[in-house]
């Protein structure tokens, strides 16, 4: 029997959006779902306890990060990294090329692979897709992606297709070298914002999909109304019998469009990046808790809300503890910010089955944003 399978258990017929259900090794999970990102396998300041309270269903871990520090070698002789951070769900690793990217200054890419410094010791080190492949085979993730080149928006075509052959070649090399029969390969489509790139990418990609598929290069700068172009050119051509991921996608906005776009897979460490700086997202928008107007504010953050923070602490406190710099303030907010979007999920998994998307979609705009249209930035 599969270890992994795919059911679509209920479909919109206000939106076409969809409720699934993917089992792994690690446990069942009910998709559309948001994945709070464990990059350095742990979610900043949270306990797997926490998590699980908060309702995450599976948590994300970067390839890169876990490579450089502790070591591939390390987790696998840990017990992988389920055991090694007392995480008993299931977890996503990246492939790890977006942060080669983003993060080296001195990079070189070739057909081969990328060599690159290390942003912790400048230590100069090597990535192929087979070398990815071994050590996200070592981390033991549930699911894994391959090795791939995202390029940044305003890469000119000619560099655009570049990145997408030599994506697609590396996908074919991960496919040949993934030799851990727990774990899930989900290929990435790529292409840029160029629509002929974006479908003849995934058409390409179509045959070594099994389990998934991810959605890479998006979010990366460019306007929200291109995004929702490229996702609109490829969304009735992805295939139905797999999970669909956006990769790096987390503002309340970005999940709904995508939702009705046919994704089902988000992440991103926007809950706990903008929790750190003292910003949460509520029922009614967006609170910056470090704000004067909260000083004498005892009030929940958000009355709505059934989270730890919420049930126990008032903006005041917050404030105060933002303003004073103290960690359990980022905790809290951090606490809020991802049982914020894994109830924002629930939400969106109650309007499918009593197929309203579309109606909850202005609903929810209209109360967090202020208007029912898609905001840019």
């Amino acid at each position: 029997m599969d270890k992994f399978s795919f059911e679509t258990i209920k479909v919109c017929a206000q939106s076409g959006a969809r409720i699934g259900r993917l089992t792994t090794p690690h446990g069942v999970i009910e998709t559309p779902v948001f994945m709070p990102v464990g990059t350095q396998a742990t979610v900043k300041s949270l306990s797997p306890e926490e998590l699980k309270e908060n309702q995450a269903q599976i948590i994300l871990s970067n390839t890169y990060h876990l490579f450089l520090r502790p070591g591939h070698a390390i987790v696998k002789k840990a017990g992988g990294l389920h055991k090694f951070m007392n995480w008993d769900r299931p977890i996503l690793t990246d492939s790890g090329g977006f942060q080669v990217f983003s993060l080296s200054k001195l990079r070189k890419i070739t057909d081969d692979g990328v060599e690159f410094r290390s942003h912790l010791s400048g230590e100069k080190l090597y990535i192929t897709p087979e070398k990815d492949m071994e050590i996200q085979n070592a981390l033991g993730a549930d699911i894994i992606m391959a090795f791939d080149q995202c390029t940044p928006y305003g890469t000119d075509y000619k560099k655009s297709k570049e990145a997408m052959n030599r994506t697609l070649n590396w996908l074919d090399r991960c496919y040949h070298a993934h030799k851990n029969d727990n774990q899930a390969l989900f290929p990435i489509v790529q292409g840029n914002f160029y629509k002929d790139l974006r479908l003849e990418s995934l058409e390409r990609t179509l045959p070594y999909v099994k389990y998934g598929l991810a959605i890479g290069g998006l979010s990366v700068g460019e306007p929200k109304s291109i995004m929702y172009e490229m996702m609109d050119t490829i969304k009735d051509k992805l295939p139905n019998n797999v999970p669909h991921y956006l990769m790096g996608v987390g503002s309340p906005d970005c999940i709904l469009e995508g939702v009705i776009r046919n994704i089902d897979m988000f992440d991103c460490v926007l809950p706990t990046r903008i929790a750190r700086n003292g910003t949460a997202m509520t029922s009614h928008g967006k609170v910056v808790i470090k704000n004067a107007k909260y000083k004498e504010d005892f009030t929940p953050l958000d009355s709505e809300c059934d989270c730890y923070c919420c049930k126990h602490y008032t903006k005041a406190y917050l404030r105060h503890l933002m303003v004073a710099d103290e960690i359990f303030g980022a905790r809290l907010l951090s606490i809020h910010n991802i049982r914020f979007l894994t109830h924002l999920m629930e939400q969106i998994k109650d309007a499918i089955w009593h197929d309203r998307l579309l109606d909850f979609k202005d609903e929810f705009f209209t109360k967090y944003y202020g208007s029912k249209e898609t905001p840019e930035k």
